[in-house]
């Protein structure tokens, strides 16, 4: 499972100009979902999304999480961060999982997510979306499940 995490002030989501999904401070979560991953890789990721500490503080350190703040995630399916790109110039998703997969694993995140207390909007899973946000920092964090699993042999 793979991430993009970008701290904002603001962001919302439309599919065919319709806005269906909008936080205000907090996180927009780009969420790829791998073939192979499974219910650790879902829960790892969301421990790492909900206790990072990336919002500033009273001495304006980052040093408070997103619960600590009291912020929301905009959470937004996206395949496309597993394009592998080593051959040609048109990218290959063959690590994504497919759709059929993908949407149970997602909106299983999503419930865990709002389970944890943090306000949790979507987009539209497999829609075309149109995300805006306002980037706050810039903060954009990556965050990879296998990753940290072989650097840390789980």
């Amino acid at each position: 499972m793979k991430a993009v995490l970008q701290r904002v002030s603001r962001a919302s989501v439309a599919v065919r100009e319709k806005e269906v999904g909008s936080i205000n401070a907090g996180f927009v979560v780009f969420l790829g979902i791998a073939r192979e991953d499974t219910a650790g890789d879902s829960d790892w990721m969301l421990d790492q999304i909900v206790k990072l500490r990336v919002f500033a503080d009273d001495q304006q350190k980052m040093n408070r999480s997103i619960s600590d703040v009291h912020g929301g995630i905009l959470l937004i399916s996206q395949f496309t961060l597993f394009a592998d790109t080593a051959k040609g110039r048109r990218p290959s998703f063959f690590g994504a999982a497919s759709p059929e997969t993908a949407r149970p694993v997602f909106d299983a995140f999503v419930q865990k997510a709002k389970a944890v207390g943090v306000p949790v909007a979507t987009g539209a899973f497999g829609e075309h979306m149109e995300v805006s946000l306002t980037n706050d920092g810039p903060v954009t964090i990556l965050l990879d499940s296998r990753a940290v699993q072989k650097k840390h042999h789980i």
